[in-house]
């Protein structure tokens, strides 16, 4: 999410960070701004709205400058607006951001104590007060900035540009990505690789904790913490992609990139409140209410409404409360009936689904405490709701969603710790525990996707494929019912999607010799039952490719293994749902299908 540009150099600065941002608007934003030093010292102009809002509030003769940054910006805390808008400004320090401050609270408290004024809702402004109250006490900008992030917990890509340093331009990273440009007596940087290609090909990948110092006759890169120069020889890449392909940094389809962005977007998402469950209940204006709560109830559309499924058997296993799941375009015709302690939760990625939303309407109108969990600040769910859990997935361009879903079910795994934890139904020793595996989730995602290869194989076997069916029981039921729209969506091939146990009760006719059935088989309380459902389908002749992490239990009935990592029962679906997803995206790609865009369907479904 978000784009930065950072330009120093012989050249002018204005028309390539512009240039730059443009290209860096597949990533999605709602805002952009741009700062640069000149003879009329340092100028700051930002906008709510597209580039085109923000060229037309600058001068139409793009002033003359030889060092600035601009940044496009998609909202997590606050909403888009100019105020909100990146660069962020303190005395003569002008910061620009992609990420999240998880402590930005505790820093604004102690940064107002000192008397700085904050003149937005984001996170991000603590930084460049931060490093201008460091400035104040004698230290040198270099330093000011070791110092800021010292105290900064969470992700982030940081450009600095002071007025007391013009000569200088500094990039920091620690969790979110940033590159570095080098030109001949020019040097840039950016979050992203496309935003430079016009004008270098020789880039330097920072790592975490590096700073760069950049300046019209070259760079510098150091460990943060301890100060330390690290030789860039040897990190310089020549990048020959072309514009398509550096925007999907090198994969063939923004759907696969998104898929790999996953272990972040469960990271990020999970990353503010994990050790903090209690303030995420405050934060969500609920920690009160919770106490009386009596019945949870989840509407959502799609993919969306897989995650409230599996959020269902998390929330009743931690919170111990029945739940109900409905899809939005059914519950706001069945006349529902909202009982006093229920808490409303829609799951929405764009925040902009007609259904979900009018579905939230009709559940406050009839009293409903009313939550939801949305990946865009400032969307019409977020405003409308009486508490919002961020997701933080970043944009999502593939119209089938990946990332989006898990980083769904990442805010689902949160609020059902934190509502147990609150209401007692959890020991305080097995919430550490469930804090502790859910941080891991990142790590096991990683190490699921390196099953692509074999995946691939698959799916070459696949690509004639008439049919599929997907089985799963217990919370890998809307596993397999997500695995099934993956394939539908993006493939064109039918599939059926059901609960293991129902197979004989139905389904169990479309098996065949040949018909490909992909079983959901973790081993958990369900995997004997499971067992015997394979047995089944083996007994017909159907061709049964087995996702497992007990690979010795399963292997005598499945012709295909795809084996996963062993977690959590209640977290399971992290890695379960990745070869899914990668089944149908090789599947579709070796169909010659549009993975990105599949006919007849939209990212964002705004009407009934």
């Amino acid at each position: 999410m978000c784009g930065i540009v950072g330009y120093i150099g012989k050249g002018q600065a204005l028309p390539v960070i512009i240039d730059g941002l443009k290209r860096l608007e597949y990533r999605g934003y709602d805002s952009a701004g741009i700062a640069f030093k000149n003879g009329n010292g340092l100028e700051v102009y930002k906008s709510a709205g597209k580039i085109r809002d923000l060229k037309a509030i600058l001068p139409q003769q793009l002033p003359n400058a030889s060092v600035g940054l601009g940044h496009t910006r998609w909202a997590t805390h606050g909403a888009p607006s100019s105020r909100n808008a990146h660069p962020h400004v303190s005395g003569g320090i002008v910061v620009v951001h992609n990420g999240i401050i998880e402590n930005y609270r505790e820093l604004k408290s102690n940064l107002i104590e000192e008397g700085f004024t904050f003149t937005s809702d984001t996170d991000t402004e603590v930084i460049p007060h931060m490093i201008s109250s460091y400035l104040s006490r004698g230290l040198k900008l270099p330093d000011a900035i070791r110092e800021t992030t010292a105290r900064l917990r969470g992700s982030y890509a940081v450009g600095v540009l002071c007025d007391q340093y013009p000569e200088a331009l500094y990039a920091v990273r620690s969790g979110s990505p940033l590159v570095v440009g080098l030109g001949e007596e020019e040097f840039f940087f950016s979050s992203d690789i496309p935003a430079l290609l016009p004008y270098t090909r020789r880039f330097i990948y920072l790592s975490d904790n590096e700073i760069c110092k950049l300046t019209a006759g070259g760079i510098e890169v150091s460990a943060l913490h301890p100060a330390k120069t690290i030789p860039i020889q040897d990190k310089i890449v020549e990048i020959n992609w072309t514009s398509s392909m550096a925007e999907k940094e090198g994969y063939e389809y923004f759907m696969l990139k998104e898929i790999y962005e996953q272990p972040k977007a469960v990271a990020d998402t999970i990353r503010e409140w994990i050790d903090n469950t209690d303030g995420l209940l405050e934060q969500l204006g609920i920690s009160e209410q919770a106490k009386k709560l009596r019945r949870l109830h989840i509407v959502a559309c799609g993919t969306s409404y897989h995650a409230g499924l599996v959020g269902r058997y998390v929330l009743e296993k931690f919170v111990r409360m029945p739940v109900n799941v409905d899809v939005a375009s059914e519950y706001r015709y069945m006349d529902p009936i909202l009982t006093k302690g229920t808490l409303f939760i829609t799951i929405t990625q764009s925040g902009e689904t007609a259904d979900t939303l009018a579905a939230q309407r009709e559940a406050k109108e009839k009293g409903a405490l009313a939550c939801t969990i949305c990946n865009v600040v400032g969307s019409s769910a977020a405003r409308e709701a009486d508490a919002v859990l961020y997701t933080r997935a970043g944009v999502e361009i593939g119209v089938a969603s990946t990332k989006a879903f898990t980083a769904q079910m990442a805010a689902l795994s949160l609020l059902s710790i934190a509502l147990g934890q609150k209401k007692g139904k959890l020991h305080p020793v097995e919430i550490q525990t469930l804090k502790d595996i859910l941080k891991d989730i990142p790590h096991l995602i990683e190490k699921t996707l390196k099953t692509d290869a074999r995946i691939k194989e698959i799916a070459e076997t696949l690509v004639n494929t008439k049919g599929f069916l997907y089985l799963g029981r217990g919370i890998n039921y809307p596993i397999a019912l997500e695995g099934a729209l993956k394939m539908k969506e993006i493939s064109y091939i039918p599939c059926e999607g059901y609960p293991a146990g129902e197979m004989k009760h139905g389904p169990i006719a479309l098996i065949e010799k040949g018909v490909p059935v992909v079983f959901l088989a973790p081993l958990d309380n369900l995997i004997e039952k499971v067992l015997s459902n394979m047995e089944e389908v083996k007994a017909r002749g159907g061709r049964i490719i087995a996702i497992t992490d007990a690979p010795a239990a399963v292997r005598d009935k499945a012709d295909e293994l795809i084996v996963v990592p062993s977690t959590h029962p209640a977290f399971l679906p992290f890695v379960t749902v990745l070869p899914l997803q990668l089944l149908a995206y090789h599947v579709a790609g070796m169909k010659g299908c549009d993975v990105d865009q599949p006919r007849n369907l939209a990212k964002s479904v705004t009407v009934e």
